[in-house]
């Protein structure tokens, strides 16, 4: 059950001019269940991509990153679940480019304008010849307006579909951001997110595009983690159609740079925090703040030494203040140079640990009332400078076991 995550509300979800959706039932995995998106974007269109840094990635990613270098217009992304087409060797390179020739050929395009991606089982061939049926289906759906059905057509392990929509003002002119994703388990991305598809309707420069995908991931889907492992088929797209009117295209190092930003990283922070909240299992969501270190990336090291740490994530599961596991993930978190006894760490407003040791004021009854409740927050104080990042995470319970033991059932 998702921690404090209700699903989105399709009347909430705005739609982005020049953008499409249209979903289908293509039975790729499993009978009478959406399983198959795709997402047009109108002529003009930009679109930046960031993807997974596993060495074994997904047929798609690659097929990705081909058609992205190509700096051919891309037009339309196609989307499956239950098949993740990776370890498939050639015969999924094939099937990767056999889907996008399919979207091609039924939407009047270029196969190097379609961006492919999976997401499912491991090592199990994509019955891309389905997928392909499935495509004019999908096409007689697209509406503007589908963002809450496209969120449920990605969901695999999902209890809850992802999506968020925001708005800000920019040169007089009303930007709208919207996004979804995808993702509960497998869940420790090294570039963006599980599945992350973001669109905007301002006027961005190709370049800038690229750099803001690369920003937005890193304050968001690069810094949750379920389970510590990152995925074969992680992906984030960002799209920005043109069509809202900003008398500029808007560029870096500019105030119109950073009101957009700022909002594309809420809804990318949002979409990040609501996998944890519905991780595999999770009972609870741990926000870990690490502050007073020399770098960001110091922070996000030690933040994840506690994310991943399974005796730290069944400790906070039963509630029970073992704490010194934080301590010893802190310690084992590969900062060199770091001085324990200038480590002080909290749980929520409670002082447990000041100079590298247990706090004098701290008692074992204020950590268990710290660690029942749903969300927890963490923070960890290096006292080695003045930057500062926060991990979301959540925690081990017995059901995580149990969904990742029947996973292909």
């Amino acid at each position: 059950m998702a921690v404090n995550l209700e699903p989105p509300r399709a009347e909430d979800l705005l739609s982005i001019t020049g953008v499409r959706l249209g979903i289908a039932k293509a039975g790729i995995r499993k009978p009478n269940r959406k399983d198959l998106l795709l997402i047009t974007f109108d002529e003009g269109t930009r679109v930046a991509g960031v993807f997974t840094q596993n060495r074994f990635c997904a047929a798609p990613v690659l097929l990705c990153r081909e058609h992205l270098a190509t700096k051919s217009a891309i037009r339309a992304l196609v989307v499956n679940t239950g098949v993740a087409n990776a370890g498939t060797g050639e015969p999924g390179m094939a099937s990767a480019r056999a889907s996008c020739a399919g979207v091609a050929a039924a939407l009047g395009l270029q196969a190097d304008q379609v961006l492919p991606f999976s997401t499912g089982v491991i090592m199990e061939p994509l019955p891309v010849e389905r997928l392909v049926a499935g495509i004019p289906a999908a096409v007689a759906d697209l509406s503007p307006k589908n963002w809450a059905s496209a969120a449920e057509a990605i969901m695999t392990t999902d209890t809850v579909a992802k999506a968020v929509s925001r708005q800000v003002v920019i040169d007089g002119h009303t930007i709208t951001v919207t996004g979804i994703s995808k993702g509960a388990g497998m869940i420790q991305p090294n570039m963006a997110t599980m599945l992350g598809f973001i669109a905007t309707d301002a006027a961005v420069g190709g370049d800038t595009l690229q750099d803001l995908a690369r920003f937005v991931a890193d304050r968001s889907f690069n810094v949750v983690t379920v389970d510590g492992d990152t995925s074969t088929n992680d992906s984030l797209v960002l799209a920005a159609t043109g069509r809202a009117g900003n008398p500029k295209i808007i560029g870096e190092g500019t105030r119109e740079f950073a009101l957009l930003a700022e909002t594309v990283t809420e809804v990318a922070q949002q979409l990040a925090q609501a996998i944890v909240r519905d991780g595999e299992g999770a009972t609870k969501f741990i926000a870990i703040t690490v502050e007073h270190g020399k770098t960001r990336a110091e922070c996000i090291r030690v933040g994840k030494a506690i994310a991943h740490s399974p005796l730290v994530k069944t400790a906070f599961f039963a509630s029970d203040p073992n704490l010194g596991r934080i301590l010893a993930a802190v310690g084992n978190a590969g900062v060199a140079d770091l001085d324990p006894s200038k480590v002080s760490l909290h749980l929520g407003d409670v002082q447990v640990v000041e100079n590298g040791g247990r706090a004098a004021s701290y008692t074992e009854e204020q950590g268990k009332a710290a660690m029942k409740p749903a969300e927890i927050s963490v923070r960890v104080g290096l006292d080695r400078g003045v930057e500062t990042a926060t991990v979301w995470t959540c925690d081990f319970s017995y059901d995580y076991v149990k969904i990742n033991a029947d996973y292909r059932s």
